[in-house]
């Protein structure tokens, strides 16, 4: 399982990348991706601009020695995909994107976010539009 997400971003000849906590939900046969951050920063003036956006996950990973140089490698599973980002709908779909970056990182209970941190809050939604994964294994 990936701990994180990585989002990449392209504005002009200005690209920016960002590492963030995330959850998902899987909608069909393609998912939905959930971030929490900040109400105003670079990486939601970015997706104003343009909300396309790639993202890549890996996990799985472990060294392979060999005894030549050509013997080594890594394993490791990754997904790298497009879609467009962009703010939660309203309350209702803030809470239930929390609910699934918390779920994602082991908390099964829903709910109970104090009101101070939610208002400073911005909960992003990454419809996703493709997928593609590769494994070494």
């Amino acid at each position: 399982m990936a701990d994180v997400c990585t989002l990449g971003f392209a504005v002009g000849d200005m690209p920016y990348i960002v590492t963030l906590n995330f959850g998902f939900e899987w909608i069909g046969t393609l998912p939905l991706l959930y971030f929490h951050c900040a109400r105003e920063g670079r990486k939601l003036d970015m997706m104003s601009r343009n909300p396309h956006v790639c993202f890549q996950l890996d996990s799985a990973h472990e060294l392979v020695t060999g005894p030549n140089p050509c013997d080594w490698g890594m394993k490791y599973a990754s997904l790298l995909g497009y879609g467009t980002l962009r703010r939660a709908g309203g309350d209702e779909e803030r809470g239930k994107g929390l609910d699934r970056i918390m779920l994602h990182y082991g908390r099964a209970a829903g709910g109970g976010y104090a009101a101070a941190p939610m208002k400073a809050t911005e909960v992003l939604v990454l419809d996703v539009d493709e997928m593609s994964g590769k494994r070494r294994a």
